[in-house]
């Protein structure tokens, strides 16, 4: 999915209506990537004023459920929406400041994984969460590690 398009195309796209609140959520997740619902929320009120969380936690649903947003619940840290989705990305989290990056598919073609046994599903995604320190926190912060 592009993830540069125009939110209102986006919207329009899926065959959701556009209204100022979708709008807004969408920029606010494209302008900051793996926010959790208060830092979106945030965004939005600075945006469009008086907004509830609700509203918010709707209007994340909705893009969600439609393939606009994607997202991702880290162990241990409130959900985290991004608008990079359909390409089975995975991600590194910071276990100290909670820092998310994305980290494309190791090997291979989507899922990038198979399971040992598929007990009868049709796996068409896989989902890492890769743990660490990031740059900032690890105390030996002079070259990054892989």
């Amino acid at each position: 999915m592009r993830h540069d398009q125009d939110p209102r195309a986006q919207l329009r796209g899926v065959g959701l209506r556009v209204t100022a609140p979708r709008v807004a959520v969408l920029n606010a997740v494209a302008s900051q990537p793996h926010s959790d619902v208060d830092d979106i929320a945030a965004v939005v009120r600075d945006q469009l004023g008086s907004v509830s969380t609700q509203a918010v936690y709707d209007v994340l649903k909705a893009c969600t459920a439609a393939g606009l947003l994607r997202r991702i619940e880290p162990a241990g840290s409130p959900a985290r929406f991004e608008t990079r989705t359909g390409d089975n990305h995975h991600h590194l989290v910071c276990r100290s400041c909670g820092t998310v990056a994305d980290v494309d598919c190791a090997v291979g073609d989507a899922p990038c994984l198979e399971p040992s046994q598929s007990h009868g599903f049709q796996v068409d995604e896989a989902e890492v969460v890769f743990w660490g320190l990031c740059e900032q926190c690890r105390p030996d912060a002079t070259e990054p590690q892989f």
